[in-house]
C-alpha cells in the first residue's frame, strides 16, 4: 500500500492491463497494418550477418512487398516489438492480436513517461489526473491498439523529451548526467527519429530546457556526454533504419523533404464535402482537435494553461513555454504549410501530451479547493466517465469517437470521417462467416486482404475494384462508409449485416440480386 501511495501511477497502468487484456482480441486489422507488419517480417533480411558476408547483399530486400510505400518510414518500432509479438505467437495468439496487444503496452508506456513528466511541476495525485485523462481519451484509446505507427512515435517522442528534461536535471545538480540517463536519452530520441523524422525536434526542446536551466551553449559543447548522447542517437537512428544505409545524409534529407509535405491521393470527408488530402481547408486541423477530445478536457486545459503561468515564476514560466513550443510549433505549421491530412490528425497525436500536462494545474487547483479526499474522487469520475462511456459504446471502434459539440457520433456521420481504417471489416466478416453457404464469393470494395485475414476458407474474397464484372447474383459486397464509399454502389439493396455504434454506420454486407 506505501508503495502504492508513492507511485500511485502504478494502479492506472494495472486497470490498463486488466482491460486491455479482456478486449484486445476485438480489434480488427486496420487499413496500415498488414503491409506494414510484412515490412517488419522482411527487415529480418538485414539484420542476418549471414546475408551481410553472402556477397550479393542487397539492403533493398528488407523492404518487404512495401518498400515504396514503407521504406522511407522508419522501422525502428517494428524492431524493438517483434520479440514482444513473437513471443504472444508463442503462446498462442494469431499475429493481429499479438500486434495489437504489443501496440497496447506500448501506449501504456506512454501513459507512465507523461505521468513521469507531469511530475516535475505538481503533486503525483494531480500528475495520476493528466494521466487517466489522456488515456480515457477515446481517440486516443482505440488508437492504442490498432496504430503501430503514430502511437509509437508519441510514445519514444515522449521518452526522449523525459529522458533528455531528466539528464539536463542531472547535469545542473551533478556538473554531469549519469550515464544510464544519457543511454536512456539517446535510445528513445534515435528510435523516435527512426519511426519519423520529426524526432530531432525533442532534442531541441531538451536544448531549450538546458538553456532555461541556466546551462550555456559553449558549457554544453564542452561535455563528453552531450557528444555521447547525439552520437548515440544518430548511430541507433542508423542502424534502425535500413534505408538510410544506401546514402545516409541523402536519404535522411530525401526522407525530410518528402514527409514535410506527406503527400497522398485519399479523400477525405470534411464538413460534408469529399476533399483531396492535400486540399484540405485550414479549419481542419482546429476543427478536428475541437471535436474528437472529451468535452472536460478543454476546460481543463484552459484553465490549466492559466493557472500554470499565473503561479510561476520567470524561470518555470519559460519551462511552460517549451511545452507550448512543443504544441504551438507543429499547430502552427499544419496551419501556415498547410501539409496533406487526412485520417484525422493522427500524424500529429504526439503534439498533444504538454496540453495534458498543463491540465494538471487545474486538476491540482480542483484537489486543493474541494479538500475532502471522497470529493476529490467523485469529481475525477465524473470528469473521466466522458471518456469512459463512450470508450464503451464504441468498442471496439473507439478512436472513431466526436464528442457532443461535434454533434455526437450520430451527427457527424456522412459529414466527417469517422471508422476510416476498415477495423470494421472484422465485426463484419465474422458475422459472414456464420450465415454464408460453403463457396460464396465476397466482393470487397478496398482492401480485401483485411477481409480475407477473418474469411473461413469456405469464403472466397475477391477485390470488387478489379473483379466487379465477375460478380453474379448472390454474391456479397462489403464496403466500408468512408468518404460515403456505401452509396455508390448497391445503394438502394437492404444491407444484411451493419456494422454501426451509436447513430454511425461503419460497414455494410449486402447481397448481389
Amino acid at each position: 500500500m506505501n508503495r502504492l501511495r508513492q507511485h500511485p501511477i502504478i494502479l492506472l497502468l494495472v486497470i490498463n492491463l486488466i482491460i486491455g487484456l479482456m478486449t484486445f482480441r476485438s480489434y480488427g486489422l486496420s487499413w496500415d497494418e498488414p503491409l506494414f507488419y510484412d515490412y517488419g517480417e522482411a527487415l529480418k533480411y538485414a539484420y542476418t550477418p549471414s546475408n551481410w558476408f553472402s556477397g550479393n547483399f542487397d539492403v533493398t530486400q528488407s523492404f518487404g512487398s512495401s518498400g515504396s510505400d514503407h521504406a522511407n518510414r522508419g522501422p525502428a518500432y517494428l524492431l524493438v516489438a517483434m520479440p514482444f509479438v513473437s513471443f504472444f505467437q508463442w503462446i498462442g495468439l494469431d499475429l493481429a492480436s499479438a500486434w495489437h496487444l504489443t501496440n497496447f503496452l506500448t501506449f501504456n508506456l506512454g501513459i507512465y513517461l507523461l505521468y513521469r513528466l507531469a511530475s516535475k511541476w505538481m503533486s503525483k495525485e494531480s500528475a495520476l489526473g493528466v494521466a487517466a485523462l489522456f488515456t480515457f481519451q477515446p481517440l486516443l484509446w482505440g488508437h492504442a491498439f490498432i496504430n503501430p505507427k503514430d502511437i509509437p512515435f508519441l510514445t519514444f517522442f515522449l521518452g526522449s523529451v523525459v529522458f533528455g528534461f531528466e539528464m539536463i536535471d542531472d547535469w545542473v545538480a551533478n556538473s554531469r548526467a549519469k550515464f544510464g540517463k544519457v543511454m536512456l536519452a539517446a535510445f528513445f530520441l534515435g528510435i523516435a527519429t527512426s519511426i519519423r523524422i520529426l524526432g530531432p525536434l525533442a532534442a531541441i526542446l531538451t536544448l531549450l530546457y538546458a538553456l532555461v536551466q541556466g546551462i550555456k551553449i559553449p558549457d554544453l559543447l564542452k561535455k563528453s556526454t552531450t557528444w555521447l548522447y547525439a552520437g548515440l542517437s544518430l548511430g541507433i537512428m542508423f542502424i534502425a533504419w535500413p534505408y538510410l544505409w544506401l546514402n545516409p545524409l541523402e536519404k535522411f534529407i530525401e526522407v525530410f523533404v518528402f514527409m514535410s509535405d506527406n503527400p497522398t491521393q485519399l479523400n477525405v470527408l470534411f464538413a460534408g464535402n469529399d476533399y483531396q488530402a492535400g486540399e484540405i481547408p485550414r479549419r481542419y486541423f482546429p476543427t478536428l482537435l475541437s471535436y474528437t477530445l472529451t468535452e472536460p478536457t478543454y476546460l481543463l486545459i484552459g484553465l490549466g494553461i492559466f493557472l500554470g503561468f499565473w503561479k510561476a515564476d520567470n524561470k518555470k514560466r519559460f519551462t511552460l513555454a517549451i511545452l507550448l513550443t512543443w504544441f504551438g510549433v507543429l499547430a502552427a505549421y499544419i496551419l501556415i504549410k498547410r501539409p496533406a491530412l487526412y485520417d484525422g490528425y493522427r500524424h500529429f497525436l504526439f503534439i498533444l501530451p504538454p496540453l495534458f500536462i498543463f491540465a494538471g494545474f487545474a486538476f491540482e487547483a480542483l484537489s486543493n479547493w474541494l479538500g475532502q479526499r471522497w470529493q476529490k474522487i467523485i469529481t475525477g469520475i465524473a470528469i473521466l466517465a466522458f471518456g469512459i462511456l463512450p470508450i464503451t459504446q464504441l468498442h471496439p471502434y473507439q478512436y472513431a469517437y466526436y464528442n457532443n459539440l461535434a454533434g455526437g457520433m450520430d451527427g457527424v456521420f456522412r459529414n466527417y470521417e469517422t471508422e476510416y481504417w476498415l477495423t470494421c471489416y472484422r465485426e463484419a466478416v465474422l458475422s459472414l462467416n456464420q450465415l454464408a453457404e460453403s463457396g460464396s464469393q465476397l466482393f470487397v470494395r478496398r482492401e480485401p486482404y483485411i477481409a480475407a485475414y477473418y474469411a473461413d476458407a469456405n469464403i472466397t474474397v475477391r477485390d470488387f475494384r478489379t473483379e466487379q464484372n465477375e460478380m453474379q447474383s448472390g454474391d456479397y459486397y462489403l464496403v466500408n462508409t468512408r468518404s460515403n464509399e456505401d452509396l455508390r454502389f448497391l445503394r438502394d439493396e437492404p444491407a444484411i449485416i451493419e456494422i454501426s455504434r451509436m447513430g454511425a454506420t461503419f460497414c455494410v454486407v449486402k447481397q448481389v440480386p
